[in-house]
């Protein structure tokens, strides 16, 4: 009988099949990911079922065309600047400051153009404004 120490032997840690399986969840993880551009937005205008309003105020309708023309109260602006739009806006409120602009804009208009209608309002005074949508489910007219 031998009683004499054993030698111990180090353990190994082997990292091959770590290192395969690491592989295939990074291959697997390239694979499935899209990569996705958001070069261009494609939206539509949204529609609303609110019920009209009973009594209506004094209100100013302006129309923007997809072409950038305005009219406001289905009287054409002559121009197109803001300074033309303010002068007609102010022409249509006859100085009421409760008037509430309805800004309808065709939904291939630029949206420069309806920025360019709530900085006339602004300069024309007229601080209420909302925008008209169509009901849903119906042609537009």
């Amino acid at each position: 009988m031998k009683f004499g120490r054993r030698r111990l032997e180090e353990p190994e840690i082997n990292l091959i099949p770590f290192i395969d399986v690491l592989l295939v969840v990074l291959i697997f993880l390239m694979l499935s990911t899209t990569y996705s551009r958001f070069t261009e937005l494609q939206i539509n205008l949204p529609a609303a079922d609110a019920e009209k309003l009973r009594e209506r105020p004094a209100e100013v309708i302006v129309a923007v065309a997809a072409d950038g023309r305005y009219a406001v109260n289905r009287r054409a602006v002559d121009g197109r600047s803001v300074e033309a739009l303010t002068a007609a806006l102010v022409a249509a409120a006859a100085g009421r400051p409760d008037t509430v602009v309805i800004v309808s804009a065709d939904a291939l208009a630029a949206h420069q153009t309806v920025v360019n209608v709530l900085d006339a309002a602004r300069r024309a005074g007229l601080s209420r404004l909302t925008f008209a949508a169509q009901a849903a489910g119906t042609a537009p007219r």
